[in-house]
Parts: C-alpha cells; sequence; structure tokens
C-alpha cells in the first residue's frame, strides 16, 4: 500500500472519529522471546504516525528495537455496528527528557477533567524520561460493517453472489 492510500483510510470520517477518540490503541509486537504481545497503550497523531509514550525500561522498548514491525487496531467495543481501524507499521524510538506534551495531551482523552491537573503533576513528578514510539503507517484498513468489511467476508459475498 502506497503512502497516498493509507493516508486516505486514515482521513476517512470513522478512521478521524477512532484516532480522535478515548479508546485506546492495541499495539502488537513480538517479545524479546519471539511471542506475539498485545497491549492497549495511549497514543497520539502527527504528521500521519500514531506516537505513543513509555517509560525507557518497559519490555517493549528492547523488544521493538529488535524488530519495529508492529500492528495497531483500534476499535469500539460494545456497539452495533463495529467500527475498527487496522494499522500496520514500522515503529521508531526515541528517548526524550520529561514527558512529551503530546502524550499530556493524549492523556486528556481519557483522564477525567476533574483528576486531570492532578494526574499531570504525577507524571511529570514521577518521568524524568520518557520513550517515544513512533509508528509509521505502511498500511491501513477501516471497516465499518455498513461499507466495508473484511476480506474473506467480501471474497465470500462475490462467491455467493456468483452462485444465485
Amino acid at each position: 500500500m502506497n503512502r497516498d492510500d493509507v493516508a486516505g483510510v486514515l482521513a476517512e470520517p470513522v478512521s478521524q472519529e477512532l484516532l480522535g477518540s478515548s479508546i485506546p490503541a492495541r499495539l502488537a509486537y513480538e517479545g524479546l522471546d519471539g511471542g506475539p504481545r498485545v497491549i492497549p497503550i495511549g497514543f497520539w497523531c502527527e504528521g500521519g504516525n500514531l506516537l505513543m509514550g513509555t517509560v525507557p525500561n518497559s519490555a517493549k522498548v528492547p523488544a521493538l528495537r529488535r524488530n519495529p514491525r508492529v500492528a495497531i487496531t483500534i476499535d469500539t467495543q460494545g456497539r452495533w455496528p463495529p467500527r475498527v481501524l487496522l494499522i500496520r507499521g514500522t515503529a521508531r524510538l526515541t528517548e526524550v527528557d520529561g514527558v512529551p506534551e503530546g502524550y499530556v495531551e493524549a492523556s486528556r482523552k481519557m483522564v477525567p477533567a476533574g483528576e486531570f491537573e492532578a494526574w499531570e503533576q504525577g507524571v511529570r513528578a514521577l518521568y524524568q524520561r520518557m520513550v517515544v514510539i513512533t509508528v509509521e503507517p505502511h498500511w491501513a484498513k477501516m471497516l465499518d460493517f455498513e461499507t466495508t468489511v473484511p476480506k474473506a467476508v467480501e471474497d465470500l459475498i462475490r462467491e455467493r453472489q456468483g452462485q444465485d
């Protein structure tokens, strides 16, 4: 998939709704033991990339340095029809001093307004350094189960229509 196609998927209204929602991303990567890992993680967007913050000693940091290939899912839960944004890409890690402003602003989506100030003070006091994980998407698909469905379902529909 080329960058323009990926950007087109990410620009779709349902994709934008999911990217701006309080729903955490689910980041899938390969652990150091070779086994799969999937974790919920807050994120923000910049320049067509998804960014996430983590502490430098988290298990995902050395794993992503060894194998930067990732998959991300952002989806609604308990809502019909489901909305799903699927992304595959490459992670780049950058260690930074303090807490990135993007991390703080992205957290506003999840931390209740009345608790945000205390949360922010606690985070800024705790984290002297963070690692920013920047995922450059190489592939994306949005499934709204009204206009788009998984490819296997598309294929099955075409097959059934050919039998009529």
